[in-house]
C-alpha cells in the first residue's frame, strides 16, 4: 500500500486534479485517487482542453493528471497547457497514441510521465505515487552548499579543431564519473552538434529562450532541457539558417542564471563569434577550455583568445588543450607552439580516427565510446583540472606582454619548414 497523500499542502493549492475524455477513465481513475488519499471530487471530464480553460482562471494543483485522447497536437497543446499552469506542477497525461517519439517529446517538454491507454489500475497508482515522491521530496541546498557550481567554456580556435567534441565529451564526465548535475549548453544555434553527437532530438527550447527570455525560469528550464543521461541535461538548437538570431544576449545571461540555481557545473560549447558579440557570457565562468590544433593559424588565434581573456575574463582559469595531435606531419610542433603563445600547452589529446567513428555512429560522447583510449584517458584529466578550477590553483595562463602581437605573427613564421631549392651539379 501507498502511503496516504498529506492534503494540507504548504504552498496553499489544491493537492490534486485530473481532467479525463471519457466515463470508463473517470470509473477507473475515482477508486484509485481515493485510495492514494486524494479527492476524487477533483476528477474531471473534459480532458486538456478544459484543464487550459480551468487553470487560466484558477491555481494549479500539485498533480495535474491530463487526457490528450481527443487532441490533434499533443505537443502544442502541452506547450499551451504550460502556460497557465504554475511553477511546480507535476502533469502526468494519458493518451491512446503508441509512439516512443512522442512520449520522448512530451518527456522533453516536462510532462512527468505518459499512461498508454487503456491502463490498470495498478498502472496508475504508480505513476501517482511517483507525483508524490517528487512533491514531498526534500528541497534540502546541503549539496549545493558542499560542491560549489563551476562553468565551463568551450571555445575552439578555428572550425573543425574538436571543440565541440571535447565540450560533449566533458559534460558526459562530470555527470557520470564525477556525478555532477549537469547542463551542456550548446551556443550554436544554426549549427550545433551537441544534441546530434549524443543522438538527441534538439527541440525547441533554446530557440524558444532566445525568442521569449522573460519566459526563462525554473519551470522552463526543467521543460525545455533534454535529458542526455541522469544527470546530463541538454540545451541546444538548429535554427532553419535563413533565420538569423535576433537578441540582445538577454536570454543567455538568464540561461546561466537558472543553470547555476538548478545544476552542478555548467559547460558552454561557445562559437567564437557568440565570445565576440556577448562577451558577458563568459562573466561568471570559473574555467575556459581553448581547443585548438598544432598550426599557424591556430596558434594566431590561440594568442588573440588568450590576449581576450586576460582582458574580459580574468577570474577565469584558461586551459589550453591541443586536439586531434598526430605524432608525424606537424605543421608546428608543440615546442614551437608553446613559444609562439608564451605559456605551456595543458592537455594533448592525441588523433583518434577510429574512435572518433565508432563515436559517431553509435551517437554517443567519445569519451563513452571509446572509454580506454588515449583520448578519452587526455580528456579525463581534463575534466579533474576543470573541476579543480574553483579551488584557486596556481595561474599558469599568464601570458605577459612580451612582444606585440605583429612581432608574435612574424615569429610564428619562422616556425614553418622553410622551402629548399635542390640545385643540381652541373653535368661535365
Amino acid at each position: 500500500m501507498n502511503a496516504p497523500w498529506k492534503p494540507g499542502s504548504n504552498n496553499g493549492r489544491d493537492p490534486f486534479a485530473a481532467f479525463v475524455c471519457d466515463e470508463d477513465t473517470l470509473d477507473l481513475l475515482r477508486p484509485v485517487v481515493e485510495e492514494m488519499g486524494l479527492s476524487s471530487d477533483k476528477c474531471n471530464m473534459g480532458g486538456l482542453r478544459n484543464a487550459v480553460q480551468t487553470l487560466s482562471v484558477s491555481a494549479s494543483p500539485n498533480i495535474l493528471l491530463v487526457d490528450l485522447s481527443e487532441s490533434g497536437d499533443p505537443l502544442n497543446d502541452i506547450n499551451s497547457l504550460a502556460e497557465v499552469c504554475e511553477p511546480g506542477t507535476v502533469v502526468i497525461a494519458m493518451g491512446q497514441v503508441n509512439d516512443v517519439r512522442l512520449y520522448r517529446d512530451l518527456i522533453v517538454s516536462g510532462l512527468q510521465d505518459y499512461l498508454l491507454k487503456p491502463f490498470t489500475p495498478e498502472q496508475l497508482r504508480d505513476v501517482l505515487a511517483q507525483a508524490q515522491a517528487v512533491i514531498n521530496a526534500p528541497k534540502s541546498d546541503d549539496a549545493q552548499a558542499e560542491k560549489p557550481h563551476i562553468s565551463t567554456a568551450v571555445i575552439g580556435t578555428r572550425g573543425g579543431v574538436g571543440a565541440s567534441t571535447i565540450a560533449t565529451s566533458l559534460a558526459w564526465l562530470l555527470s557520470k564519473d564525477k556525478e555532477r548535475m549537469t547542463a551542456l549548453l550548446d551556443l550554436d544555434v544554426h549549427f550545433g552538434t551537441g544534441a546530434l553527437s549524443l543522438d538527441l532530438e534538439p527541440g525547441r527550447g533554446l530557440t524558444d529562450a532566445i525568442d521569449n527570455p522573460s519566459r526563462i525560469d525554473g519551470l522552463f528550464i526543467e521543460r525545455a532541457m533534454i535529458k542526455a543521461n541522469e544527470k546530463l541535461s541538454l540545451l541546444s538548437a538548429e535554427a532553419p539558417i535563413n533565420s538569423p538570431m535576433m537578441t540582445d544576449g538577454t536570454a543567455f545571461f538568464q540561461l546561466q542564471e537558472e543553470f547555476r540555481a538548478a545544476f552542478d557545473c555548467t559547460v558552454i560549447d561557445l562559437p567564437r563569434d557568440m565570445l565576440i558579440n556577448y562577451p558577458h557570457l563568459l562573466g561568471d565562468v570559473n574555467a575556459t577550455v581553448i581547443a585548438t590544433e598544432l598550426t599557424l593559424a591556430s596558434a594566431r588565434d590561440c594568442i588573440r583568445l588568450l590576449s581576450w581573456l586576460k582582458s574580459h575574463a580574468a577570474q577565469s582559469k584558461v586551459y589550453v588543450v591541443a586536439n586531434k595531435v598526430q605524432t608525424a606531419n606537424l605543421e608546428i610542433s608543440r615546442q614551437d607552439f608553446e613559444s609562439s603563445i608564451e605559456r605551456k600547452i595543458d592537455i594533448l589529446v592525441p588523433y583518434d580516427a577510429r574512435t572518433a567513428a565508432q563515436s559517431a555512429k553509435l551517437g554517443q560522447a567519445l569519451v563513452e565510446a571509446g572509454k580506454s583510449s588515449k583520448a578519452a584517458a587526455k580528456i579525463v584529466e581534463l575534466a579533474d583540472l576543470v573541476l579543480g578550477s574553483v579551488e584557486g590553483s596556481e595561474d599558469d595562463s599568464d601570458t605577459g606582454d612580451k612582444q606585440s602581437f605583429m612581432g608574435k605573427l612574424g615569429e610564428l613564421k619562422s616556425f614553418l619548414p622553410s622551402k629548399k631549392v635542390k640545385e643540381e651539379a652541373p653535368k661535365v
